[in-house]
Formats: structure tokens, C-alpha cells, sequence
């Protein structure tokens, strides 16, 4: 975008009689939209709070009256709408975002150089640039309220600390023990990892629209077309945020944090230790896979931010240490997770999703090594992107020549109770689903006690290959494989008319 609706006042003046206002308006919008939505089915509700983020972004950014501009504003807004009252789908979603977004840059900014493409502009500015500023515009304000620079330098560290031990409470039911003996009424007991991830995602996308605030484009252009010197730091997207000292105050924190979760670790899931009274070991076990990666993740995204190239962190000798042995415990509670996941599968065999989650946690282990290589390196964020995408793309095409799908039933039928294994009931409409790659070990399931497989599904099965070699068209190496199994295997079930 190139302009904006009216002179940015002073920031400070604006921090103490705005932004309060507008953090106000942002949580109340926020909970209409947990009423609206969380739990709930979405239809009509969507239309509803897309006119009600406009009237708030109207009102929040004291947009003086323009009865034409309004008018022009409120009719995009209902031809996004229309469809989604009709009937909310995919598709229909899109126009409502298109409509709130286009509207909304009618109604703040007026006048466009680019009709077109500072329009789109508008999209960038809401969709993708504005979630990202609600952090940095609270410390703006409290920085402008004359708090000292040691609660800016504290706020990092309280803030991730906290979420971050909020993550272990989810996953680790001992922490949540823990945690629930400090509170008579156990209010852990009620921690809702969804519905505090939602409100997270609500508020950041609500915060744009409250508090618009167009880049201008000429403002922009001559710093991004001046290159930076090798040692030259990075500026910051949070200044002060993200200091020396906050920084230092963050890791010793978050190591001490994480020390607890590894050794709880090391004790209960790699040493087998018994586990007390209450806790089972299967819920410890599957409960921590998918948090502990959000942690990860988490963890990484803050180490991206902290350690800036040629910025002071980065060149701290106490910091670095603390970086690397943060890092290595992400990368053991990555592990971790992975070894979780692999004993819930042992019970609850295996799925397509399970195994796209340990493919997943694999990236994010490999992703934090580039990060200490990064790091370590000197290297730029763009070499630590292409290097991500390197070992995606490896990883995604090993994936594609290996045959998941007999892997799968192979597994569930070997380690099924029918099977002596300490997995579940073998699920034979499972195997079935998972199509003609299932039917070896279709042959030895059916031979197993107990099992009971409907014959006219197995010649389903076999029909399906047979239409895939009867053509070159349709011929794959990983069919013609199977169908000279079956070939060599004429007395098998499956192979049988």
C-alpha cells in the first residue's frame, strides 16, 4: 500500500490514548469469535463476525465519515458475503476473506496510486504481515507508558517460559501433577492446549484489522535496495525485545525448564522407571508426541529471531553455549516425541497420519541441526531456507519410492493381538482401505485365529490390480512386483479366483 487514511500521530501519544482501546476492542472481538466458532459448526457465524470485524475496524481506526467510500466499502462486503450465507464451504470462505479484506482497504485507505495492486497489497498487509505485529505493537505500548527497559527485557522470557510450560503441562501428566498441587482446584486439570492455540491464532489476525496500519511503499524501497555488510546485524522486527539481555535471561530459563522435561524423559520413557500412582504409562507415552513438537518448533522460530546474523547475541560468548545446549535438548525432545509416537503405535498399530507425523518430527530434528550448522557457520537465514528445502525435497522423494501402504499392513497384521502381538484387534476394513498393496499380508491375516475377512472385498482388491496391468497405461513397477508375488503364490487366499 502507498498511503495511509490519515498522519500516523506520535507513537507514544498513540500507545497511551489508542492501543489500550484497540487491545481492548481485539479481546472482546476475540471471545465473540470462541463463542462463534470454537466447538461449534460454522455457517451463518462466519458472515456475522466478518461484519462485525468491519464495524470494529471502522471504529478502531477513527476513520472520519465518507458516505460514498462506506457505501462503496459495504457493498464488497456483502457480495463476499452472499455466497457464505448460502452455503459455507472452501470456496465460499475465500469470498468472504476476499470481500473483508478489499473492503476494509476501501474504507482505511482511500487513495491508492495502484488501484490494482495496492488492493492485493492489502491482503499481504492483513493476511500475512499484520498477525505478526501484536507482540511488537504490546511492547511498543508499554514501552511507550515509560515502563523500564527491565520489564521489556523480562517480558520474553515470562512470556515463551510460560508457554512453554504450559506445552509440558499438556503433554507430560507428571508435570501436570505438579503444576495441579500448587492449585488447590487443579485448574490444570482443565488446560486446553486447542482452545488456548485458537485464541493465540484469533488475536493475531484480529489485531490487523482493529489497528490498520498501511506500509508505504516508499518507505520500504530504499532499505531493501541497500545491501548489507558481512558483519553488519540485521535490525530487529521487535526493537528491544529481543536484546543481549533478554535474551541471556531467556535461555538460562528455558534451559532449566527443559532440563526438567529431558530428565522426566531419560527416567520414565527411556529408562522404563515405574511411573506413580495415577498415571499410566501408555498416557504418558502418547500424550506428549504432538505438543513436545510444538515446542520444538516453537523453540526454533525464537532462536531464529534471538540469534540474528552479525547481531550482538550471536557473537556473545556466554549466549552461544547456552544456544547449543537448548538446541541439542530440542533436538532429544524431538526424539523423544518420536519414541512416543513408535509406543503408541506398538498398541495402536499404524496409520498413514502416524507415519507422516514421525516423517514430520524427523524434519523438525533435522531442521534445528541446521540451525546450530546456521549458526555455527555464519550463514545467512537464506542458506538455512534452501537447506530446509533441500533435505524436504530429499525427504519427500525417498518417501515416494518407498511402499507405505504394504509397510502398513505388514505391520498391523504382525503386531495385531490375533497375532501374539501387543497391538489392538486387527482392523480388516483398515487393510482393506489401504488397497491392492495390503493383499499379501491380507494371506497371512487370514490364517491367523479369529480373524474374519469378507471374500468379496479381497476380490475387490484383486480386480483393482488386475485393471492396473491390464493396460501399459496404468502399469506401475510397484504393481507388476505384487502381481508376480501373487503369481509365485498361487495357493494363497487372495489369489484365488
Amino acid at each position: 500500500m502507498t498511503d495511509i487514511a490519515s498522519p500516523l500521530p506520535d507513537v507514544r501519544s498513540e500507545a497511551r490514548n489508542l492501543l489500550p482501546l484497540k487491545f481492548a476492542i481485539t479481546i472482546v472481538l476475540a471471545a465473540l469469535a470462541d463463542w462463534l466458532f470454537y466447538a461449534q459448526r460454522v455457517g451463518l457465524s462466519m458472515a456475522l463476525f466478518a461484519v462485525v470485524l468491519f464495524a470494529a475496524s471502522w471504529l478502531g481506526n477513527r476513520i472520519s465519515f465518507d458516505r460514498r467510500r462506506l457505501l462503496i466499502a459495504t457493498a464488497v462486503l456483502i457480495a463476499g458475503l452472499i455466497p457464505a450465507m448460502d452455503d459455507l464451504n472452501t470456496l465460499s470462505l475465500l469470498f468472504v476473506v476476499a470481500g473483508l479484506g478489499f473492503a476494509v482497504s476501501i474504507l482505511t485507505n482511500p487513495e491508492p496510486r495502484r488501484l490494482f495492486l495496492d488492493r492485493l497489497g492489502a491482503f499481504r498487509d492483513l493476511f500475512l504481515i499484520g498477525p505478526f505485529r501484536l507482540t511488537g505493537d504490546v511492547v511498543r505500548m508499554l514501552t511507550a507508558w515509560d515502563f523500564t527497559g527491565g520489564l521489556v527485557m523480562w517480558f520474553v522470557p515470562i512470556a515463551f517460559g510460560a508457554t512453554f510450560i504450559f506445552l509440558f503441562a499438556s503433554a507430560n501428566p507428571l508435570i501436570e501433577k505438579w503444576i495441579g498441587l500448587l492449585d488447590p482446584k487443579e485448574a490444570t486439570s482443565h488446560v486446553d492446549l486447542a482452545r488456548t492455540l485458537f485464541w493465540a491464532f484469533v488475536l493475531s489476525m484480529i489485531w490487523p484489522f482493529v489497528h490498520v496500519r498501511w506500509r508505504r511503499r516508499e518507505e520500504r524501497a530504499p532499505a531493501a535496495l541497500q545491501p548489507l555488510a558481512d558483519n553488519t546485524e540485521v535490525p530487529s522486527s521487535f526493537p528491544g525485545l529481543f536484546n543481549a539481555g533478554a535474551i541471556l535471561r531467556s535461555l538460562i530459563l528455558f534451559n532449566l525448564l527443559f532440563a526438567v522435561q529431558t530428565a522426566l524423559d531419560m527416567v520414565y520413557l527411556w529408562g522404563n522407571a515405574k511411573l506413580p500412582d495415577g498415571i499410566s504409562y501408555a498416557d504418558y507415552a502418547h500424550r506428549g508426541a504432538y505438543p513436545l513438537i510444538v515446542t520444538a518448533l516453537l523453540a526454533a522460530g525464537f532462536v531464529l529471531l534471538a540469534m540474528r546474523p552479525g547481531g550482538a547475541a550471536a557473537k556473545s560468548a556466554i549466549i552461544r553455549p547456552l544456544v547449543y545446549l537448548w538446541v541439542g535438548q530440542n533436538i532429544l525432545l524431538v526424539i523423544s516425541s518420536m519414541l512416543r509416537l513408535y509406543r503408541y503405535v506398538e498398541i495402536y498399530m499404524l496409520t498413514g497420519w502416524r507415519i507422516a507425523a514421525q516423517v514430520w518430527m524427523l524434519l523438525v530434528a533435522i531442521g534445528l541441526v541446521l540451525i546450530v550448522a546456521r549458526i555455527v557457520l555464519g550463514q545467512t537465514n537464506g542458506w538455512l531456507v534452501r537447506m530446509n528445502l533441500i533435505s524436504l525435497t530429499a525427504t519427500l522423494y525417498l518417501c515416494a519410492l518407498i511402499n507405505f501402504p504394504a509397510i502398513m499392513a505388514d505391520y498391523n497384521v504382525a503386531h495385531s493381538k490375533e497375532a501374539g502381538g501387543k497391538g489392538v484387534n486387527l482392523d480388516a476394513g483398515y487393510l482393506y482401505n489401504l488397497g491392492p498393496q495390503a493383499l499379501p499380508a491380507l494371506d497371512r491375516a487370514i490364517l491367523l485365529p479369529g480373524v474374519n475377512l469378507v471374500p468379496c472385498d479381497r476380490h475387490r482388491l484383486l480386480a483393482a490390480l488386475a485393471a492396473d496391468m491390464a493396460s501399459w497405461r496404468s502399469w506401475g513397477f510397484r504393481s507388476w512386483r505384487l502381481q508376480r508375488w501373487l503369481d509365485k503364490h498361487p495357493d494363497q487366499p487372495s489369489s484365488a479366483g
